[in-house]
């Protein structure tokens, strides 16, 4: 026990690795302290790469500091041991009066341990703040923040059999996860799934066509039996608007950046995206043979009159542009609008002022030009260069 004045207070030891300190955390300590003073043993650096086999994302100084700012800590440690019951030290140093635990954090050997000591064991129940969400570490480490590629307009001459018959441009849009996206991992478009096991859950810090290539050779390690297109990689690394023009080959001949915040903000308020599914067939399988030469360069006319639209920020311009895209692909491959998309396009009269059929990952979209909310639809958040 410790002594405030004349009033003896009784002693919490609580202990974890509280990496990504988060509200969860702060919740737990607030509800331990209820007993007493609060005493917190953290993992060390070392042991934590031990136990988990991975860094932690803050350092044991970072996480002593925060910890240690809390007004419901009395004091905050580094514990000097090591495996699971790393802290049995500073526990028979303080003797304190509790140990408490939440629910994942309880095992048979720290009751085990307490008994022994004579210390109380207490397992309390996972509960968030009033009124917050709950948090695990597990789970923000889990949420993948690496962006979704949206392929706008041109996605047929990131691929050889199609940019050597006719040079063209491919525009992709870098864009956040959001609910509507989900995170999926699909065998048919795994490039971002390539990402995630490169990088984890963010991208890191460098020049994007570097990490782009190096995304593109990953997703295209020899002996896969789907190839993905450079144009994926280029959509997840790079932020913003891009234009990739090809010519031959499977990397594009140039890429152009684009981070104006006026039209990063054009192509959010315009594009509505209504779902259309998931992807049954492998679509970069090509017969050239079928390939209609003249759609062809409709559609690389076609892809440029956008390009300029979303300079000028021209609704009307950027509408019946893509409109000329999706026609002028359909005719290219000498393929139709399906069923869904059409069924969407049935219940929009008046509203729209174009439309695309687009791919973000293995999902399938309808994106409608339109300058007011449309039904059953969602609109993108564009990663800006410093996102």
């Amino acid at each position: 026990m410790s002594s405030k004045g004349n009033i003896v207070t009784k002693k919490v030891f609580v202990s974890g690795c509280f990496d990504l300190l988060h509200s969860g955390h702060v919740a737990f300590f607030e509800e331990a302290s209820k007993y007493g003073d609060l005493y917190v043993s953290i993992g060390s650096d070392r042991n934590v790469f031990m136990l988990k086999n991975r860094p932690t994302i803050n350092s044991q100084a970072e996480r002593l500091y925060m910890i240690k700012s809390l007004t419901y800590v009395k004091d905050v440690f580094v514990a000097r041991g090591s495996g699971v019951l790393d802290f049995v030290s500073e526990l028979k140093e303080i003797r304190p009066d509790y140990f408490i635990v939440n629910e994942d954090g309880h095992s048979p050997e720290k009751k085990d341990l307490c008994d022994g000591l004579g210390i109380n064991y207490i397992v309390l129940k996972r509960e968030p703040h009033q009124g917050l969400t709950a948090r695990s570490t597990t789970a923000l480490r889990d949420f993948s923040t690496i962006p979704f590629g949206l392929d706008l307009a041109g996605n047929l001459f990131d691929q050889p059999g199609i940019s050597n018959l006719h040079p063209g441009s491919v525009l992709t849009v870098s864009i956040h996860p959001s609910p509507e996206l989900g995170q999926e991992k699909s065998e048919l478009s795994n490039t971002r799934a390539c990402a995630q096991e490169i990088w984890g859950a963010r991208l890191p810090f460098d020049r994007p066509e570097k990490l782009a290539r190096m995304l593109f050779a990953y997703s295209n390690f020899p002996g896969q039996g789907y190839h993905s297109i450079a144009s994926e990689s280029i959509g997840i690394v790079y932020s913003g608007l891009v234009k990739a023009d090809y010519a031959r080959g499977f990397w594009p001949e140039k890429i152009t950046s684009v981070q104006d915040d006026r039209i990063l903000k054009f192509v959010e308020d315009v594009i509505h995206l209504a779902p259309l599914g998931s992807q049954q067939d492998d679509p970069r399988k090509l017969n050239d043979s079928l390939i209609n030469i003249e759609a062809l360069r409709e559609l690389a006319r076609a892809i440029e009159a956008g390009w300029q639209a979303l300079f000028a920020r021209d609704i009307e311009m950027f509408g019946s542009s893509l409109q000329r895209v999706a026609r002028a692909q359909a005719l290219t491959l000498n393929d139709g609008l399906d069923a869904a998309a059409r069924e969407v396009l049935a219940q929009q009269p008046g509203k729209i002022h174009g439309w695309m059929p687009v791919s973000i990952g293995s999902n399938f979209y309808l994106a409608l030009v339109a300058e007011m909310p449309i039904e059953n639809t969602f609109r993108i958040n564009v990663r800006r260069l410093n996102d």
